[in-house]
């Protein structure tokens, strides 16, 4: 059997999606994507919606080209992924001039995700099993064609789990944790599970196609 787990931040923890033989097998929500690993040891490929990779003096090819591959208007959910001079300086608005030096903003969503950035490069580090991806580039990639509507939306979630259920993953509708979660944290983290099942069965691809030797680049969104 072939076991991945998809997993997304969900509040102040982390809601995995467990996919088995390409059909939804269970959900767990736990406070840090240690405790999925060790709640389901035997996954093949841990696939998490975080950027694992941090660029030194600039932001990441790895985002331009998911920008370009997601198009449309969902192209503006893609954010850059910063160094970690500008993600570590403290407070936000320090963080925010390196930032402006590079030729871009800094919102405090993004500054807020640098725990949690340095929570999953360390897991990276010491288990190849898990990787970057990114939902909006997995379901760009499910549907062959631009989204039509914010995953914030009833709409997008709509069209979101229309994409899931084509592919075989049919989400229940009582999941371990699901009260404690948005709906969109619940499909990102099922479309990051696609993504590992394809990882796991070497028919992923990444972004961008040809990655960079250069550490200084950061790293890759697999899809």
């Amino acid at each position: 059997m072939t076991r991945v787990l998809g997993v997304d931040g969900a509040g102040d923890g982390w809601f995995g999606v467990l996919i088995v033989d390409g059909y939804f097998a269970g959900a767990d929500l736990k406070p840090t994507v240690a405790a999925l690993l060790d709640r389901h040891p035997d996954a093949e490929v841990v696939a998490v919606d975080i950027p694992i990779g941090l660029p030194v003096g600039k932001t990441r090819s790895a985002d331009d080209a998911a920008k370009r591959f997601v198009g449309g208007q969902r192209a503006a959910s893609i954010f850059p992924t910063f160094p970690r001079d500008v993600l570590m300086a403290k407070p936000y608005e320090v963080a925010l001039e390196a930032a402006r030096r590079l030729g871009t903003g800094l919102s405090r969503q993004a500054y807020a995700l640098r725990d949690r950035i340095d929570e999953v490069a360390d897991l990276a580090a010491a288990d190849k099993r898990v990787v970057e991806v990114n939902p909006e580039v997995s379901f760009r990639a499910m549907k062959g064609t631009a989204l039509r509507y914010s995953k914030h939306t009833w709409s997008g979630l709509a069209e979101r789990r229309a994409l899931l259920a084509n592919v075989g993953i049919l989400l229940h509708d009582n999941l371990t944790g699901g009260e404690r979660v948005a709906p969109d944290d619940v499909v990102d983290a099922a479309a990051a599970a696609w993504s590992a099942l394809r990882i796991a069965e070497g028919r992923s691809a990444t972004l961008p196609a040809e990655p960079s030797d250069d550490p200084a680049d950061g790293g890759v969104i697999h899809y």
